[in-house]
């Protein structure tokens, strides 16, 4: 006989969240926010995904009262599915690096594309886009929260999340053994004794290699063309009147991604402009806690 472990309470309050993984409840994804509710540390109606019927499915297992959804955190709505717009995609990747279900392919200076089956509609990918060539399409008709999405959908969406945190996590360590063993190897080589020149030949000085053979180089360059042009784009496009339309309003959660994307941009000197706002920058002061 195989014995059954009983589930924690926020084992089984993550059970009936939607898995859309979108952070609107203030919560990084939707296990962090199973845990604070068990630990009475977050009300149950803030996952405008599970919209009225997630509360009163929340409330049931807890034993509390149906109350409204908390519409600071969002609206039920109709669930969405990301569109990229291909021919305006630059191929910078930052919507890959949001997706929280690793529903967008591409590779970076290449069209990215999203697929709908996968797709958790939580909005992620929008705001880093510095193309603003993301739109959000609603799929739904009329039908919103669980109406709008099955018990199937969310736990396939939350098997992809799981993979994709252990995936990032792999990749982690393997980056951190490499810069480990680099590490090792220059003071192992800052060890050992320089070699003697020979004494009738004199030490030619090291050639500095030609920018057009070093492969980083031409990457960089050709990202720092392409967002060039888009840059000029979105020029044009304010000019028109026909700015950025999907950065309101973004909250402090979604912000802290935004910011992490452009601190790596940045570091890999791939931002068009040092002195330009990131993608999304707006006053705080009109968001959402």
């Amino acid at each position: 006989m195989t014995a059954t472990v009983p589930k924690t309470l926020a084992e089984r309050i993550e059970d009936l969240l939607p898995q859309t993984q979108c952070t609107k409840c203030g919560y990084p994804a939707c296990r962090p926010y199973a845990d604070a509710i068990a630990a009475g540390e977050a009300n149950y109606n803030q996952c405008p995904p599970g919209g009225a019927e997630g509360v009163a499915r929340l409330a049931a297992l807890l034993g509390k009262p149906n109350i409204p959804l908390d519409t600071t955190h969002g609206l039920e709505r109709a669930r969405p599915v990301a569109v990229i717009d291909e021919n305006a995609c630059i191929g910078c990747t930052l919507c890959m690096q949001a997706c929280p279900v690793d529903a967008i392919v591409g590779a970076a200076k290449q069209m990215h594309t999203v697929i709908a089956q996968l797709c958790t509609g939580c909005d992620l990918c929008v705001p880093p886009c510095p193309v603003d060539c993301i739109a959000m399409v609603p799929v739904t008709g009329e039908r919103t929260g669980w109406d709008a999405w099955s018990q199937d959908e969310a736990d396939a969406a939350r098997a992809r999340h799981d993979r994709r945190v252990a995936r990032l996590e792999r990749e982690r360590a393997a980056a951190e053994a490499r810069a480990s063993a680099r590490q090792a190897a220059r003071a192992a080589q800052a060890d050992q004794p320089a070699p003697e020149a020979p004494p009738a030949q004199a030490a030619a000085p090291a050639a500095a290699p030609a920018a057009s053979d070093d492969p980083e180089a031409k990457k960089r360059a050709i990202i720092q063309a392409a967002l060039e042009r888009a840059r000029k784009k979105k020029e044009e496009m304010a000019k028109l009147g026909a700015g950025p339309k999907n950065t309101d309003h973004v909250s402090a959660a979604v912000q802290a991604q935004i910011d992490a994307a452009e601190q790596r941009r940045r570091r890999l000197g791939l931002t068009d402009d040092e002195n330009a706002s990131h993608p999304g920058e707006h006053d705080r002061s009109d968001r959402p806690a």
